[in-house]
């Protein structure tokens, strides 16, 4: 009978190696399968928003209707008497900027809310699918019991969209969803519904974009470089706008047509990669251990069975 248990160097790197290789295949079917994956489906609807920022006016109507579509009390100043959020976070959604320059450049209002893009960083970033692209509508959405709180979504989104809320036992990821509870009672979207001059209005995208060139064809000049962001930006995105100013000024970066995810998953892809093989050497020496531990307790329980004396472990 063998009393040393002793592993040798030769025999523990070929265990793990055992253990260890097909865990690393495992892990490289689901690198693989991740690829497989990356493209996102169109959606059979793609519903979304035209904001044309020469028609705004500011009154923030829009930020009223979002948060009593939303149930979500107001973000207002120290007494209480107006909406005077500064930016979105957990309690609007839904936000009217002013854009104002120097000198005599023109200023503008911008409405900012989620871009409903087609390829959303904030779903590629989030590891449990908890931010997830409906498949009819192609709204971006959020499932509270698929969210650990890691907040990898408030820095994938290339417009920094989604908020965080810090406040509470069980934290919130918020952004706008279109008001998918009204749009399933075929309703509009709260914002879309009280907007006095029409300067967003709501619809199939496809229509939006329509009249987003009809828009710039009967208005020479009015817009800037005659152009709808969110056409092909960032992959393309269900909420288009229109604006006299650079986009860039109102907020919206200049990404390109690839979407960000598209780049972002190529690194992450990679971190796998180089990961899954020392994470599988991990486990198969994790293994290796147990086993021999077990080993180890089974024979010395044999030698003193044997021979009545405790063994020196």
């Amino acid at each position: 009978m063998r009393t040393d248990v002793g592993l040798t160097r030769r025999e523990l790197l070929t265990n793990i190696a055992k253990a260890g290789v097909p865990a690393a295949m495992a892990a490289t079917v689901g690198v693989k399968a991740v690829e497989a994956e990356e493209s996102i489906p169109a959606p059979n609807v793609p519903l979304g928003l035209l904001y044309d920022a020469t028609l705004c006016i500011g009154c923030k109507s829009c930020e009223v209707a979002c948060n009593e579509a939303n149930n979500t009390p107001a973000d207002t100043d120290a007494e209480g008497l107006h909406e005077a959020p500064t930016d979105l976070n957990v309690f609007t959604r839904n936000i009217i900027k002013l854009y104002k320059p120097e000198g005599n450049s023109p200023s503008s209002f911008v409405k900012r809310q989620c871009m409903q893009c087609f390829d959303p960083g904030c779903a590629a970033g989030c590891p449990f699918e908890a931010l997830y692209k409906d498949s009819d509508t192609g709204v971006v959405r959020w499932e509270g019991s698929r969210c650990i709180g890691c907040r990898y979504c408030t820095i994938t989104c290339p417009y920094s969209v989604p908020r965080f809320q810090w406040r509470g036992i069980n934290p919130l990821i918020t952004k706008c969803e279109l008001c998918s509870h009204r749009l399933a009672r075929g309703l509009k979207p709260g914002c879309t519904s009280v907007c006095p001059t029409g300067a967003v209005i709501f619809g199939p995208r496809p229509a939006l974009l329509l009249e987003a060139k009809r828009r710039i064809k009967n208005n020479p000049g009015r817009y800037y470089q005659d152009r709808v962001y969110g056409e092909t930006d960032n992959g393309g995105t269900q909420c288009l706008y229109l604006s006299r100013v650079p986009f860039e000024k109102l907020g919206l970066p200049e990404l390109g047509p690839e979407p960000v995810p598209a780049k972002q998953l190529r690194w992450q892809r990679r971190i796998y990669e180089y990961f899954a093989l020392p994470a599988a050497l991990y486990v198969g020496l994790v293994a290796v251990i147990r086993k021999n531990l077990a080993a180890h307790e089974e024979e010395a329980h044999q030698l003193e069975k044997e021979t009545g004396l405790r063994p020196q472990l």
